[in-house]
């Protein structure tokens, strides 16, 4: 594969990914955002710049029966991705493809869910990272309009679209949408009770109807700071990383 990698756990040892030992690895927030899917058993899922596969595997695990498939632009990365689904016990069908150009059997295809977790900066805005695989994570060189553009080209009537991002971003998120997507929900994500939040995860459905909601923020920690040398996630939160439970997104 061209580079070392580490086996990390994740949901409390329930799954366990290959991903690379320097770049970009997966933490948090994809975690955050498969646990935020609507799924239900049967359903077929199509995550958007899947990495290692990490926000894919986490809602297999938690909603059985799933079909699986997953885009990522990085052959390395996308070839982790494979590995990992059959490693854990997933079939899942995987393309090495940018998102803007799809191989003709993908775009033949609608799914209930698509999911994705963009690239937090703006290209313009920051400098390219050393390292090929984080720089592409993080910026790359894909608009958010694509990503909203291609994520809403793949949904089926009624499908469900989630994405986690950064706030800074969620300008650019609304403004790539049009009106075949609505019912958009925001939650904003902060760390700590009384903190401005650093992150949202939204729900927007294909022909959804109802009006935006912006919900009340969870936070991830409790208390207000860190103040002793243990993790201190909230219950929550602790169930959702530890234990593959969902987010508590209000319905």
């Amino acid at each position: 594969m061209g580079f070392d990698t580490t086996h990390d756990a994740f949901l409390g040892g329930r799954l366990t990914l290959e991903q690379p030992r320097v770049g970009y690895r997966a933490g948090v927030d994809p975690v955050l955002l498969a646990a935020s899917v609507p799924a239900v058993s049967g359903q077929s899922v199509l995550d958007l710049g899947s990495g290692v596969g990490a926000a894919l595997l986490c809602l297999a695990a938690r909603v059985p029966d799933l079909d699986l498939n997953a885009v990522e632009i990085q052959p390395a990365y996308a070839d982790l991705c494979q590995s990992n689904a059959q490693a854990n016990g997933f079939t899942a069908q995987v393309w090495t493809a940018d998102l803007r150009a799809l191989p003709d059997d993908l775009r033949a295809r609608t799914f209930y869910h698509v999911i994705t977790n963009p690239p937090y900066f703006d290209r313009i805005h920051g400098n390219a990272s050393d390292d090929a695989g984080r720089d592409m994570a993080f910026a790359g060189d894909t608009r958010m309009t694509d990503w909203v553009g291609t994520a809403t080209r793949r949904l089926k009537p009624k499908g469900w679209l989630t994405l986690i991002q950064k706030v800074d971003r969620l300008g650019d998120i609304l403004g790539a949408m049009d009106a075949r997507l609505g019912s958009i929900s925001i939650v904003p994500v902060t760390g700590r009770m009384g903190r401005d939040a650093d992150r949202i995860i939204l729900r927007a459905r294909k022909g959804g109807r109802a009006p935006l909601r912006l919900h009340a923020p969870v936070h991830l920690h409790d208390g207000a700071t860190h103040d002793r040398d243990a993790e201190d996630y909230a219950p929550a939160i602790s169930a959702v990383l530890r234990h593959g439970a969902k987010f508590p997104f209000p319905d």
